[in-house]
């Protein structure tokens, strides 16, 4: 007579994935009944709302300590009665009219880089389908160079120039990569090496310029925001409270869209009316956050991928995405300022150290993970 060991019951709690993490907390739904009307169910998941409100309050503290740090320095609760519309009149000058523009053209340039990033990424399909990587950013960069070098223009046409640089570049990555569709592989591919030869373009462009252009030039590319004011955070305000929804709209097709073309056709979903959309409103934040801070590198590509990582969820995560780039850029310049105090580095440099080391990390752990 044999004896059979009862089967253990399985314990209570979060299923994990064989060998990965716990999987992600489920969506839930709010309904918002309102008299006379039917009532709008709204899914949300409660991960993604944390992690969004934790980054939020991070990037609260980072703005608070930036306004309060500097060659003068301002203690936290002036900071705060300045901004309540109570602080002495030099507080209020160096808060309002030096430090907060430059801090919320950080936050809302960055907050576009992190969406538009989003966007390309789901697109593509690809952790490297960002605008920084496949020649959106360098196309943006390139029509600015045209404008400023060029044709001599004030700040204004080089803000247009970005823009234009940047939608002509995506227009003939997109077309490029058209072969009955704008395939995933192919607009990465096509991206990097019009990346490549914009680049070259840039260089060539620079290496022709007046000596004090090119200096200047050189600054911008690198990817800086000295000297920004409330002009600039009015345009980024104006092209977020235009673009952001209407990415925003995009987040249910392209989570379709990221189980593959055939299935999201299936599921009613318009895949190349999507995907145009996506890299429209992608190319319109890429090339206004660039015309304001210029070509930031790597904010783009780390923000989405972080933010993935931290919500556990499917989708492209447009907002936690969004949230991470302003910290991420915020947070930088205000490093890049005080590092090496009292000389101030372009906030490029340190996106690029930040955006090296994640790929260095990524790499490293795709080798180990091939390797076992």
């Amino acid at each position: 007579m044999t004896s059979r060991t009862p089967l253990a019951r399985p314990r209570p709690g979060r299923a994990r994935r064989p060998g990965g993490p716990p999987r992600a907390t489920r969506p839930r739904t709010l309904r918002l009944a309102l008299p006379g009307r039917p009532a709008l169910s709204v899914r949300w998941d409660p991960r993604t709302a944390a992690v969004c409100a934790a980054l939020l309050l991070a990037a609260a503290a980072a703005g608070v300590w930036t306004l309060a740090t500097g060659d003068f320095r301002i203690p936290v609760p002036d900071v705060l009665r300045v901004l309540a519309g109570d602080g002495d009149p030099a507080a209020t000058y160096i808060v309002e009219e030096l430090r907060l523009p430059r801090l919320l053209t950080a936050l809302l340039a960055g907050a576009a880089l992190g969406l538009s990033g989003a966007l390309f990424q789901s697109v593509a399909r690809n952790p490297l389908g960002s605008p920084d990587v496949i020649g959106f950013t360098v196309g943006s960069a390139t029509g600015a160079l045209v404008a400023l070098l060029v044709l001599g223009a004030e700040a204004a046409s080089v803000a247009a120039g970005s823009v234009a640089g940047c939608a002509v570049t995506s227009a003939a990555v997109y077309l490029l990569a058209w072969r009955r569709g704008a395939a995933a592989f192919r607009l990465v591919l096509v991206g990097i090496g019009v990346s490549a030869l914009l680049s070259s373009a840039n260089a060539y462009l620079i290496a022709k310029a007046s000596f004090t252009d090119a200096q200047s030039a050189q600054v911008w590319l690198t990817g800086s925001l000295n000297g920004r004011g409330w002009q600039h955070v009015t345009t980024m305000a104006a092209a977020l409270a235009v673009l952001a929804p209407a990415a925003l709209l995009l987040g249910r097709p392209l989570r379709m869209l990221e189980m593959g073309e055939d299935t999201a056709s299936a599921l009613g979903v318009r895949t190349e009316r999507a995907k145009a959309g996506a890299l429209l409103t992608g190319v319109g934040l890429t090339a206004l956050a660039t015309a304001v801070a210029g070509p930031v590198p790597f904010v783009a590509l780390v923000a989405p991928q972080v933010a993935r990582r931290l919500t556990r969820s499917p989708g492209p995560g447009l907002l936690p995405s969004a949230v991470l780039g302003a910290l991420v850029l915020a947070v930088s310049d205000i490093t890049a300022q005080r590092m090496l105090a009292p000389t101030q580095l372009p906030v490029g440099v340190l996106t690029g150290v930040v955006g090296g080391c994640y790929l260095v990390w990524v790499l490293a752990r795709q080798w180990r993970a091939g390797q076992g």
